[in-house]
């Protein structure tokens, strides 16, 4: 049950779309029913919390995992919670006499077997067999921090990036909203700045934090200057107004924030979920794993340089935080 929750949180469709439609049905019958019922106590804010919490644990998890209300607003007539469930966030409802638990929308295309993770982007996404060529390809990653499917392909390019170096031009850049709350903010805005400050510890600090989501131990362990990065965190949170907004609610995609660094790169390449690969203009569809992303980036050189020819892990790596690799190698599955 708890894989059900996450999965109807990653639509992002579902959300701007269905979800309200949905809620505003749900509404219209509660409010016809309240007009031949005596009137309910509604819960307060903390009471609400707990009930849901209570009702989760007791009925949804399983595994010995418990999860955890971090934020409680009022939307729709009703308490919107922000569940925090083994390190992805998801967005609930709960009507405010604490009577009914909404997981999420539910995801009409999935169930009705369409491709409900396709993005705009995954649309319209070339073979690596049509990339356009260059001398130096450039590689641009979108992704979120804390989507299973955005570390998942990070996991997966990490090996490729040490192996090609500076024959290629990475850039790991973020999804112009966030699925996974102000944690997620926080967190892309620190990896922002420790690569704009100290590029040449950046990816020693994104392995480590890929393995438990762990930042304050990361930064620790790879020497990062915390001062340097908590400046250019400040200037660059001044400049986009990324917490302003997110308290304001201004910019929301739908029920999530906005996270405007790349957003014209966004806007450009149409990029609609994580993770979404881009390879010298294009966007393409890669396997997760090491030796099919290396395949894929060695299509767009000119000349295939050496590297190319070397043979990396065939195994994808395991969506989420963590070391393990995934039983099959697809590449479908996003956050959006």
């Amino acid at each position: 049950m708890k894989n059900h929750l996450k999965r109807l949180a990653q639509s992002k469709t579902m959300t701007k779309v269905v979800l309200p439609i949905i809620l505003v049905i749900i509404l219209a019958i509660i409010g016809f029913a309240t007009l031949k019922k005596p009137s309910v106590k509604n819960l307060s804010s903390e009471e609400a919390k707990t009930t849901a919490e209570t009702f989760i644990n007791e009925f949804l998890m399983s595994g010995g995992n418990k999860a955890t209300v971090k934020e409680i607003t009022e939307e729709y007539g009703m308490y919107k919670l922000q569940i925090d469930i083994v390190s992805d966030v998801v967005e609930s409802y709960i009507t405010k006499d604490g009577k009914l638990f909404f997981p999420q929308a539910l995801n009409i295309a999935e169930m009705s077997g369409q491709q409900a993770n396709s993005t705009p982007a995954a649309s319209t996404a070339v073979a690596p067999a049509d990339l356009p060529k260059t001398d130096k390809p450039v590689v641009e990653l979108f992704v979120m921090s804390h989507c299973p499917y955005g570390t998942q392909i990070e996991k997966g390019i990490l090996p490729v990036v040490e192996l090609l170096g500076k024959k290629m031009d990475f850039q790991l850049k973020f999804v112009d909203y966030a699925m996974h709350g102000e944690t997620e903010l926080k967190e892309q805005m620190n990896q922002y700045c420790i690569n704009e400050t100290q590029s040449d510890k950046y990816y020693s600090y994104l392995k480590c934090f890929l393995v438990a989501g762990d930042t304050a131990s990361c930064l620790k362990s790879t020497g990062i200057n915390q001062s340097k990065v908590d400046s250019c965190v400040k200037t660059t949170d001044t400049k986009y107004k990324i917490t302003e907004n997110f308290k304001n609610k201004v910019g929301y995609q739908g029920s999530y924030p906005g996270f405007d660094i790349y957003k014209d790169d966004n806007t450009k390449y149409g990029v609609g979920g994580s993770p979404t690969l881009v390879i010298n203009g294009k966007t393409v569809q890669s396997g997760r794993d090491p030796q099919t992303l290396l395949t894929t980036i060695c299509a767009a050189f000119n000349n295939q340089p050496e590297e190319c020819k070397t043979a990396l892990s065939s195994d994808t790596p395991a969506a989420g935080f963590g070391t393990g690799t995934a039983a099959s190698g697809g590449s479908a599955a996003a956050c959006n």
